[in-house]
Formats: structure tokens, sequence, C-alpha cells
């Protein structure tokens, strides 16, 4: 039951994660607004809420001592990706913070880069934690104390990853993978082709094999239409 409670935990921080870095690039782009500022605030308080529970599980599940010698390598292998998980989160929001305080909103003469995308986040941002709308109740001053509130929260992830090291020592290199590098991608690409209708490769396979077939045919029969009228010039001369 742990571990499973752990899994739905770690993927709803990865989920998270990820949404934080999409939207991330967009700071100081054409679509940079109160209302993206105010996204990024909320999700990286929905990850590091995670986070804090994602912690305290694993932590728990590692070192109880009744734990069999499989669940507890489950567990490092979560932890390793949870340990990863924070690393990449703790990255984008020093990213964030760079972005904000080189393009700050309340400056009108300060250019934003022209990244050409455009529109809103809120969807991206709203399905990553689970809300039907997300709704802003943005100062216009969010720029300034959302900077502030940032900085605090980077350290607070640094906090949080240096106590994990102490706690449980786990390194990553003895943790086995279950899964040969790229498994993960092979399963996305099989599972969007069957999904999306596409052609498998051995239907592909067929088919290029039929289409070599019927070149071959016609370059037979043009040949041999060839040769009867060669002959036929021939007789006639």
């Amino acid at each position: 039951m742990a571990k499973e409670e752990c899994k739905a935990l770690l993927d709803a921080l990865s989920r998270v994660t990820a949404c934080y870095r999409h939207m991330v690039l967009s700071v100081g782009g054409t679509a940079d607004s109160q209302n993206l500022r105010e996204e990024l605030k909320q999700t990286r308080q929905k990850a590091h809420d995670l986070a804090v529970a994602n912690r305290n599980k694993l932590t728990a599940a590692l070192k109880d001592k009744n734990v069999s010698k499989e669940d507890k390598a489950e567990f490092e292998r979560l932890w390793v990706i949870f340990s990863t998980c924070l690393e990449i989160l703790e990255t984008d929001m020093k990213r964030a913070l760079e972005l904000g305080l080189e393009f700050p909103l309340n400056v009108p003469k300060k250019h934003l880069i022209q990244t050409g995308m455009s529109g809103g986040t809120a969807g991206v941002a709203a399905r990553a934690m689970s809300v039907q709308n997300m709704k802003y109740e943005a100062d216009r001053n969010i720029d300034e104390v959302d900077l502030k509130d940032l900085e605090q929260e980077i350290h607070k992830v640094g906090e949080m990853m240096y106590e994990m090291e102490m706690k449980v020592n786990v390194p990553q290199w003895t943790v086995e993978a279950k899964q040969d590098p790229g498994a993960e991608l092979k399963s996305t690409t099989s599972a969007g082709a069957s999904s999306g209708g596409f052609v498998s490769v051995e239907e592909r396979k067929g088919f290029c094999d039929i289409s070599k077939l019927l070149a071959a045919i016609v370059f037979s029969a043009v040949l041999i239409i060839a040769v009867i009228l060669a002959v036929c010039v021939v007789k006639l001369s």
C-alpha cells in the first residue's frame, strides 16, 4: 500500500515539475504576463507540497526495518527518481528567478524576448494540478513580492535535498534500473502509434515489399517492350 502511494505521489510530482518547466520557458517572452507569474507561483507551491509528502513517505519506508529486500530496492529506486525531480525543480526555479529579475513586468521600457509564442498557459497548469479552472488573484506588485518568495522557496528546496541526504543515504550508482535505457520512449512511441492509428513497422515493411514487387514487374514489362520494339526496328531496316 505504501509503495503504491509513493508511486502515485511521485507521478504527480513529475507531472507538476514538467508543467513548471514548460511555463518557465515563457517567462520574458511574448506570452509573459501577471497570470503566468501567478501560475508559476501556484505550480511551484503545489510541487513543494508534493515533494514534502514524497519525502515523508519515502523516508519512513526506507527507515522501516521490516520492509522486504525487494520492496526496499523499489523504494530506493523511487528515492533516486524523487531526488532527480527535486534537482530539476530547483534548477528551473533558479532559472525562473534569473528571468524574472531580467524581465520585470513593472518596467514597461524593458523589452521582452520575442520568442514567437503567444497565448495563455492556464490550461497546462490546470491539467498538471488537476484543477478545472485556475483563478488569479494577482496584485499589481506580484512581480516584486513573488521574486522574494521564490528566493526563499529555492533555499527551502536546497535544505530539503540536504536533509534527505543526511537522513537516508541512497547512492544513485547502487540502484538498478528496471528497464533498459530508452524503454519508456519506445513504449510511448508504440502506444502513440497504436492509439493514433499510425502504421506499425511490420505493416510499413509489408507495404514496402509490395511496392518493390510492383516496381520490378513494371520495369520488367518496360524492358520486354523495349526489346520487342528493337527487334522489330532491326527486321524492318
